[in-house]
């Protein structure tokens, strides 16, 4: 059976292979939510055994049902597959399988019994810094000892970055060396493989004044005291109710277990279908819950802390976040349950009570090399009248209703709209170009690329070609090329592309978005 991969599917697979064809690290493939990690997992596997017949892999993740889904998207691949599970939870123990899908807390005791493995791939690689990280860290430690130091470590995920350390492939105690392949969540939503997030302006918000914060995160127990308030949960739950009258599923996230149940009777007293998942919650009746859910059963469900990882429910196509973080990963999980396709489904709608999306920004924009989150202070927005959206301070037209607001009365500072979930939901401008420079741009341990700077007036803006990269930032940079010369070959090298400079066409002017206090250059109007 033939595996059939999207191109950002095979880009990643192919990254991988010029990865270890040039370095001897542990890399990082990192794919939005909803994009098919299990499915690259599957045919990265099946290629590896293709080429080399007796290579042992094992795939390593957290969960259940992300070990169920890994496993059955290689046998939809390979069905003849030589692939065993191991896992208290699924109730098998096939040690000896070629290819091995296991859960953590299963296995971590017995590298031993697994003996001789080729190659581990982790799922959700984001969590080796907290909670488990201790058991995939010693269990790699025994494995690789016993495969004599040649043990290949790959990992997966949405979101490359922890909130104690930063990101995954940096700091003196990371297990990850690289980022092999990174396709942007942008992307996938603008060329269809993804569904778009839609933020609208809530009237209730939660006050996380005077919560205290430990580790870089609010601390749980003052978190829920302050947030789970009757009469803020019984106003949140009447906007929930409201927006959600035309969507068919609804995830609410919840600052602790009390809090869940509330929100909960305060839909269920709507007339609303309505359970709650903890991680108190007997697997049996979680189960029951979520493939409820996922059938179109049942309408809604709130959750404390179990939902943000390694759960699909294509059909979701609203989000209530009543969950206030400073951690941009477990943000960008919450958002990202919406994002997946499903027949009827246009759109994810987001509300925001807990002002996450001020406090981080648009999710394709995020820093996770940031500790502490930017302040929160107010975001420059303003809200349409007609619909609710939120919109970037400087549109003009509203960007769900076209609705024309009046001019503004001063000109508004470039900075991110950052209760925007989407970069493209900030309000791009458009400016003229006088002069254009190019430049051979190097940082360190990495290929060099072509910097492209713009003299607009009298500010510049730049942006960076990676001609000599690999997998998916090549891709973009052939487009570019092809666009400003499409009668000249695709250079290799940047040297080779500044000794064509001078055939490249010239854009009469550029749009540029604001990103922070920096510029996102994202189209060109060529003269």
């Amino acid at each position: 059976m033939t595996l059939l991969l999207r191109p950002y599917q095979r880009a990643a697979i192919d990254a991988l292979y010029d990865y270890f064809a040039g370095n001897t690290g542990n890399p990082l493939v990192v794919m939005p939510t909803g994009t098919g990690k299990s499915v690259v997992i599957a045919g990265f596997i099946r290629e590896a055994i293709a080429a080399y017949g007796d290579t042992r892999v094992l795939v390593l993740t957290h969960v259940k049902e992300l070990i169920q889904q890994n496993f059955m998207a290689l046998l939809r691949a390979w069905p003849e597959a030589p692939a065993g599970i191991y896992s208290a939870g699924l109730s098998r123990r096939d040690i000896r399988a070629q290819i091995l899908f296991a859960g953590i807390q299963s296995i971590h005791r017995h590298a031993y019994q697994v003996q001789r493995c080729d190659l581990v791939l982790i799922d959700e690689a984001h969590l080796l810094g907290r909670g488990d990280s201790g058991m995939y860290r010693s269990f790699l430690k025994q494995l690789d000892e016993i495969n004599a130091g040649l043990l290949k470590v790959v990992g997966f995920t949405a979101t490359p970055y922890r909130l104690d350390s930063g990101l995954l492939h940096e700091g003196k105690d990371r297990l990850f060396t690289d980022i092999a392949y990174d396709v942007a969540v942008l992307d996938t939503i603008q060329q269809g493989y993804l569904a778009p997030v839609v933020p609208k302006q809530t009237e209730t918000q939660l006050d996380v004044g005077g919560v205290g914060s430990r580790g870089g995160e609010f601390i749980a127990k003052d978190l829920e005291a302050a947030v789970d308030r009757d009469e803020v949960t019984r106003a949140a739950v009447q906007e929930i109710v409201q927006h959600g009258a035309g969507r068919g599923s609804w995830l609410v996230f919840c600052s602790g277990v009390a809090h869940a149940r509330h929100v909960r009777d305060a839909i269920r007293e709507h007339g609303i279908s309505c359970e709650t998942v903890t991680g108190d919650t007997p697997a049996p009746e979680r189960d029951g819950i979520l493939a409820a859910f996922k059938a179109g059963r049942l309408r809604c469900v709130t959750n404390a802390n179990v939902l943000t990882t390694g759960f699909d429910a294509p059909g979701t196509d609203l989000i209530a976040l009543l969950r206030p973080t400073k951690s941009v990963g477990l943000y960008v999980q919450m958002v990202g349950r919406g994002t997946r396709l499903a027949e009827g489904k246009d759109d994810c709608l987001v509300l925001d009570f807990a002002g996450n999306t001020a406090r981080h920004g648009p999710i394709d924009m995020v820093d996770g090399r940031k500790k502490e989150p930017a302040g929160e202070g107010d975001a420059p927005v303003k809200v349409c009248p007609e619909c609710q959206t939120i919109n970037h301070a400087s549109a003009r037209c509203c960007i769900e209703c076209d609705h024309e607001f009046p001019p503004p009365a001063v000109k508004v500072a470039a900075q991110a709209a950052s209760n925007a979930l989407l970069s493209i939901q900030q309000q791009p401008i458009w400016l003229d170009v006088s002069e254009v420079f190019y430049a051979r741009h190097e940082k360190p341990g990495k290929p060099p690329s072509l910097r492209v700077t713009y003299r607009c007036g009298l500010v510049q803006h730049s942006e960076w070609v990676c001609l000599e990269h690999t997998g998916y930032p090549r891709e973009k940079a052939v487009g570019w090329w092809r666009r400003r010369a499409p009668d000249l070959a695709v250079p290799s090298s940047v040297e080779e592309a500044l000794t064509s400079s001078e055939a490249l066409r010239v854009p009469a002017a550029i749009q540029v978005r604001p990103v922070g206090q920096y510029t996102e250059i994202v189209a060109a109007r060529l003269a």
